[in-house]
């Protein structure tokens, strides 16, 4: 799998505005874009990404632009799934 680095984010009015139905801030998908711990190339030539800002897991759908610069699709709390998978792939580090 290749490593993703996420550079820059390309903002819009309307992700700022979705990702806060999901009580989401900029800030914290900045913070969670320089330090993922999860990703997953997905349909539509997507990815999800997962990190955490503070204690936080958050999942990203992102679309790629260029390298480095992607598009935010939406930003979320992880679901008990996509946590696991964060879990398991650390204790794998720890190991």
């Amino acid at each position: 799998m290749t490593k993703i680095k996420v550079k820059t984010i390309i903002w819009e009015e309307w992700n700022i505005k979705h990702i806060k139905k999901h009580n989401i801030v900029p800030s914290e998908v900045t913070e969670v874009g320089s330090s993922l711990i999860y990703h997953q190339k997905t349909r539509k030539e997507r990815y999800i990404a997962i990190g955490r800002s503070g204690t936080r897991l958050i999942t990203l759908i992102l679309s790629r632009k260029d390298t480095g610069t992607y598009y935010l699709v939406t930003a979320r709390d992880s679901n008990k799934k996509e946590r696991r998978r964060v879990y398991d792939k650390e204790k794998q580090k720890n190991i």
